[in-house]
C-alpha cells in the first residue's frame, strides 16, 4: 500500500506560520533598531524550514544533494546566515529613530 507520510504542510503551517509570528510579534513589541525585525524573521524562517525539510519527501527528480541534506534545506542556509548577518548589522548600527 501507499507508504505513510508526515503531515509537512501542518509542520509547515504551526512552525513557519504561528510559532514564528508569535515570536516575532512579541519580539517587535519592543522598539528595535532598522532591520532586527527582518533579520530575526529571515533567520527564524531558515532554521524552521530547515527542520521541516526533514519531514518532507525529497523531490523525487533531485533526491538529496551533499551532506544528505535536500535542495530546500540548502536553500536555507544562506537565508539563515544573511538573517544571522543583518541582524547583527542592524544591532551595531545607530538608529536615528530610536535615540529621538
Amino acid at each position: 500500500g501507499p507508504q505513510p507520510r508526515h503531515p509537512s504542510q501542518i509542520y509547515q503551517f504551526l512552525g513557519e506560520g504561528l510559532l514564528l509570528f508569535v515570536l516575532l510579534w512579541l519580539y517587535a513589541r519592543q522598539p528595535r533598531k532598522t532591520g532586527q525585525v527582518s533579520g530575526a524573521f529571515l533567520f527564524g524562517y531558515g532554521v524552521l524550514r530547515f527542520v521541516a525539510e526533514y519531514f518532507r519527501e525529497p523531490d523525487a527528480f533531485l533526491g538529496l544533494q551533499a551532506l544528505g541534506l535536500s535542495r530546500g534545506q540548502w536553500l536555507c542556509v544562506p537565508m539563515i546566515l544573511a538573517g544571522a548577518a543583518l541582524w547583527a548589522w542592524a544591532s551595531r548600527r545607530r538608529d536615528a529613530a530610536l535615540e529621538n
